[in-house]
């Protein structure tokens, strides 16, 4: 799943709506993670790359892990987006979609390079995280509740917990990756395996 993607800065001096503004703001964030890493992200120096005084920025966050929990959420917001927009985009068989879903869950969790997992562990120590992983678990899950749903005729409420049950198999497979216990095909294959045999036609 890709991270948002690069945008055209907005030009200094427009006025902005509040929405605009953090929309920008989140961008510029995410252009200082990518290109001097999380440490130099600081409210100070992103008023400065945005253009903004800071009362701007800290009137949109509060406080740096604020811009963290709000970057962590956009992150992944974009990138289950973007997931949902490549899955609807070409048709696929049963076979085809769980596949798909398998390899893309488990590269995405287990890639610890990309800026989720940057921000992540910017943000670790921070009382906030443990809930907004939480939330973005539900996302996930929601996620694939919408993948899944038409190729089975449970009940949504069923197909919510089986889908709860296999998100976190994909975090115990993604975090096996990382602990060099499992390759990343071996883990997608043993994914979408469990995905096949516990989604009744």
């Amino acid at each position: 799943m890709a991270s948002p993607s690069d945008e055209v800065p907005l030009q200094r001096g427009r006025r902005l709506s509040k929405a605009d503004r953090h929309h920008q703001l989140l961008t510029t964030a995410l252009d200082v993670i990518r290109t001097q890493g999380a440490d130099a992200l600081t409210l100070g120096h992103l008023a400065t790359c945005a253009g903004v005084s800071k009362p701007v920025v800290y009137d949109h966050f509060g406080s740096r892990s604020g811009l963290l929990i709000d970057l962590y959420r956009w992150i992944d917001g974009e990138r289950i987006e973007t997931f949902r927009q490549a899955m609807a985009a070409t048709r696929r068989d049963r076979d085809e979609t769980i596949a798909c879903l398998a390899d893309a869950y488990i590269r995405c969790a287990a890639d610890l390079t990309g800026e989720f997992h940057i921000v992540g562990a910017a943000l670790a120590g921070s009382a906030d995280k443990a809930n907004v992983y939480d939330e973005l678990l539900d996302q996930a899950v929601a996620m694939f509740v919408s993948v899944l749903r038409p190729l089975t005729k449970l009940s949504d409420d069923a197909a919510t917990r089986l889908c709860i049950g296999l998100v976190g198999a994909g975090e115990g497979l993604s975090a096996a990756i990382v602990r060099d216990k499992l390759t990343e095909a071996d883990a997608i294959a043993v994914f979408a395996g469990m995905i096949r045999g516990s989604l009744p036609s």
